[in-house]
């Protein structure tokens, strides 16, 4: 039987052509589990005063798992994409899903708190956040709620590798929950797969770079398939 491994997600980097990590013994990972489960929240300064004005609150998020090679955004990015999400919501009962970015969740939620917005996550610390978490593994596409699909005016995604066979998964996904021809799809992923996500999703890469809290070498794109004009640094022109 083949030795299960932990798939790195949320927010992540890594190609699943990597080096294999370290393993730890049994012993080790459940000493590890329980001083994770100990850590307290990390708090990033948010600007939000009940529609997104500055106030300096905070935004409460969980600590990174290592083993799940999870990297947040920095505070910049996070509100910059929880107000572009804002942004392209035409009403209230408009749907929004982040694919596998826990910290954008975190980011809308607080800055905009009335905003539906649905977490798709492999990590199940995140059932915490309710009725709005829902388990996702990329290699099951489409194994989400029959309510889901067809649903999301906006959709966001942060494929868990950097390889062809898991933006092609993540693809699959999108296109499962995005409405044909009217949703909003923002997808943050390296720069590397910039022709891939042109011919899967037809999206173009904008000015603004994606950053980390934990500073990171691979360079970091935002693609977008809608025209976003004079926000996110607007859609670069092909030279």
């Amino acid at each position: 039987m083949e030795e299960e491994q932990v798939k790195p997600q949320n927010d992540t980097v890594f190609t699943e052509d990597d080096d294999d990590p370290p393993t730890l013994s049994l012993h080790t990972l459940a000493a590890l589990q329980e001083f994770l489960q100990q850590q307290p929240i990390t708090d990033q300064t948010a600007q939000t005063d009940g529609e997104g004005s500055e106030t300096g609150e905070k935004v409460a998020l969980l600590a990174e798992d290592w083993r799940l090679s999870q990297f947040w955004y920095d505070q910049l990015t996070a509100e910059t994409v929880a107000n572009e999400v804002h942004a392209l919501l035409s009403n209230p009962s408009s749907l929004a899903v982040c694919i596998a970015c826990p910290t954008l969740y975190a980011y809308i939620k607080k800055i905009y708190p009335s905003v539906n917005v649905q977490l798709l996550e492999y990590d199940k610390r995140f059932e915490q956040y309710g009725s709005d978490f829902t388990f996702y593994d990329y290699k099951k596409p489409e194994d989400l709620p029959d309510q889901f699909k067809h649903a999301f005016q906006v959709v966001v995604a942060d494929p868990p590798y950097l390889s062809q066979e898991c933006l092609e998964k993540v693809a699959q996904t999108i296109s499962f929950l995005a409405i044909p021809g009217k949703s909003y799809v923002l997808l943050l992923t390296g720069d590397v797969q910039k022709d891939r996500a042109a011919e899967l999703l037809g999206l173009h890469s904008c000015g603004f770079r994606p950053q980390h809290s934990s500073k990171l070498g691979n360079e970091f794109r935002l693609f977008t398939n809608y025209d976003p004009g004079m926000r996110l640094g607007g859609w670069e022109l092909e030279k």
